[in-house]
């Protein structure tokens, strides 16, 4: 009879203890307004005046909040969107890399569809870009923006920057996250199997066996984010325009990578590359609208 009783005793304490526990969890799901899609994967970006290089080249002085990932996308991330996996450095937790501006736009899409989520881009492989002027691009597919979707996109160079430097708490550091590159960056000094020194050099950094790391191994920068300078550059939704051209030719790519110099690596660093164009050292992150 004792031992029933003390069974008893047990199972009613089991269930008070499951109802206190999911009252709990109630609470804690509870999230702020501008906050609801901030998640490990994702930062929230308050906007404000974009400053030096970032003003203008995403088309506005003034950005507006925006979500933008707290990591480069991963090889495990790409595979499950798109089945594969091109990359020529394999670890479920490294960037994806070895992929065109033209591969990233079709797995925003394709992960905003699996997601429930409007995407954010109209895809015509059919008709030929007309701004589009790059000679060695083959495909030049016209890419269209649906404004006010939720889906994922690109960041646009001018968001990239804002963000890279770390938005309203920035420090205006040289790097993002930092002065020193070796805390942030993984870049052609520090990214193979020892530390290189002196001036840039190719055969020295194959000999190093230089590479892609983990995402996340570096230090972050003020708004939590990693990986914005150096690991691999980044593809950003802009054409690159300068003095030499008026656009049309490249699309913009920043942050540097595992194996350029370390200037690539500051945050007003403006690179560009091939739309259709794809490399060791070329990866991205995703944004949303907030």
């Amino acid at each position: 009879m004792k031992k029933l009783r003390l069974v008893l005793i047990l199972a009613v304490l089991t269930v008070a203890i499951a109802a206190c526990s999911q009252e709990r969890v109630d609470v804690v799901d509870t999230t702020g307004p501008g906050e609801d899609l901030e998640s490990d994967d994702l930062v929230f970006v308050e906007g404000g005046a974009a400053i030096g290089s970032q003003s203008g080249s995403g088309g506005s002085d003034v950005l507006a909040d925006f979500y933008i990932g707290k990591f480069e996308v991963t090889q495990a991330q790409w595979k499950a969107v798109m089945g594969s996996n091109p990359s020529a450095f394999p670890g479920d937790e490294r960037p994806v890399e070895m992929i065109s501006w033209y591969d990233v736009i079709e797995y925003c899409n394709k992960r905003s569809v699996n997601e429930g989520l409007e995407p954010y881009y109209t895809i015509d492989k059919a008709s030929k870009d007309a701004e589009n002027r790059n000679e060695h691009d083959t495909l030049k597919w016209t890419v269209t923006i649906n404004e006010g979707a939720n889906g994922y996109r690109l960041p646009t160079e001018a968001e990239w920057e804002y963000a890279a430097s770390g938005g309203q708490q920035s420090q205006q550091y040289t790097y993002s996250g930092g002065e020193d590159a070796n805390e942030v960056a993984w870049y052609w000094i520090n990214a193979g199997d020892r530390t290189l020194s002196g001036s840039w050099n190719w055969p020295a950094i194959e000999n190093n066996k230089n590479r892609t790391h983990d995402v996340g191994g570096k230090k972050a920068n003020e708004l939590g984010i990693h990986d914005m300078s150096g690991n691999v550059r980044e593809w950003c939704w802009d054409w690159h325009v300068d003095e030499e051209s008026d656009g049309g030719v490249w699309r913009v790519v920043k942050g540097g990578g595992w194996m350029g110099d370390v200037s690539n690596n500051e945050v007003s660093f403006r690179g560009k590359f091939d739309p259709n164009g794809y490399g060791p050292d070329q990866g991205f992150r995703v944004s949303r609208n907030a």
